[in-house]
């Protein structure tokens, strides 16, 4: 059976790797449907001649769809949604709003209401074999300790709008799991590639590199905060665009919620140290209390020079651990693992050293 896919998300770096992904590992992948913002057309043209250049021979066919998934009907005219009712096969929905400062406001009409949107119109599709939904390990919200897959509790509090807004989100499509075959994915933080390091943005851990680099003129480097052996987990682009296209045509995956998590990540204590000792071949000395760290990031000018948001240190502090069982052992057998986070450390430092004056990876500090 030949499989149509619908893709929200695109021209985004996830989404444009899992469609190269997906060509390389569906013999049935005939036709690809990318929902796009007008704003977007002109990129998302380009990305697809470059999927073509890059996937020679394939016999897939890319059509870009202008729509919003903030509008009712995700703002496509009827007559293609009476189209996509009995074509479309497999839908994966990745956009969403992932920056952890955002306003409340914008996260929820994206994130939430745009979902909801999305799911509505999947309700519509007649022959559809999986609907695979991009979520966040991190709905967990402030929850520490263990953390399983099979768990959506709702926790007392949220570390910042993303996390809430992304919770929010996924309980709706946890409801259409008794509709549709859903997969639910939930990745931990994405780094770049493992091999490679490449990114497009440079947030999440790359602060850290941007903290380090801003302040590379002091004789020594301190640590921030105390040892608490809290874990901080990564994954490379790679093992998740892997991972991802793999579940989503595993017939078992149906119904399912993945961790896309490290199983053995590393500690913030030893992920400052790598990235101390990579850009500068020594080990960081001394402490800086968290709480002078979190005071002076509440000064806008303060963090805009280290280039840092003030809500990623939370991440280094939380105590959280997510079990990953159900996504490792049916995983098991494909050859995808989830490569060591220190094994990447030199290429991802190597590409941000290359790139960190380009301002089209460094996000606004807000």
């Amino acid at each position: 059976m030949e499989h149509v896919y619908f893709f929200t998300g695109f021209p985004g770096f996830i989404c444009n790797q899992l469609i190269r992904e997906l060509l390389k590992r569906d013999d049935y992948f005939t036709k690809a449907y990318m929902l796009v913002l007008p704003s977007q057309k002109e990129t998302a043209a380009y990305e697809i001649t470059k999927i073509k250049q890059e996937m020679q021979g394939t016999i897939a066919e890319f059509v870009i769809v202008e729509g919003d998934i903030t509008k009712e009907g995700l703002k496509i005219p009827q007559e293609m949604n009476d189209h996509f009712r009995s074509e479309v096969t497999h839908v994966f929905h990745l956009a969403a709003i992932y920056d952890l400062a955002i306003d409340e406001k914008t996260a929820q009409l994206v994130n939430v209401s745009g979902t909801n949107n999305v799911n509505d119109w999947v309700r519509g599709l007649d022959n559809l074999e999986r609907y695979v939904y991009f979520s966040t390990a991190y709905v967990a919200g402030i929850r520490e300790g263990k953390l399983y897959e099979q768990e959506l509790v709702e926790p007392v509090g949220f570390k910042n709008h993303y996390e809430k807004t992304k919770y929010e989100a996924e309980v709706l499509v946890e409801e259409m799991k008794k509709e549709k075959p859903v997969t639910i994915i939930r990745p931990g933080i994405v780094k770049g590639h493992s091999a490679t390091g490449e990114t497009i943005k440079f947030d999440g851990p790359y602060f850290i590199l941007n903290f380090l680099d801003r302040l590379s003129f002091l004789p020594i480097f301190p640590k921030i905060g105390r040892e608490t052996g809290c874990v901080v987990n990564m994954v490379p682009v790679d093992y998740i665009i892997q991972a991802t296209s793999y579940l989503a045509l595993y017939k078992e995956g149906a119904g399912k919620t993945y961790h896309l998590t490290d199983p053995n990540p590393h500690t913030a204590t030893e992920i400052y140290e790598l990235f101390v000792n990579e850009l500068y071949k020594r080990k960081p000395k001394g402490t800086l209390p968290l709480t002078v760290s979190r005071g002076l990031l509440t000064i806008k000018p303060v963090r805009s020079y280290l280039g840092i948001e003030k809500e990623a240190l939370d991440y280094f502090t939380w105590q959280g651990v997510f079990d990953c069982t159900q996504a490792q052992t049916d995983l098991k057998g494909s050859g995808i693992v989830c490569p060591r986070f220190s094994d990447g450390v030199p290429a991802m430092v190597d590409f941000y050293l290359k790139n960190k004056k380009d301002q089209r990876y460094q996000i606004q500090i807000r």
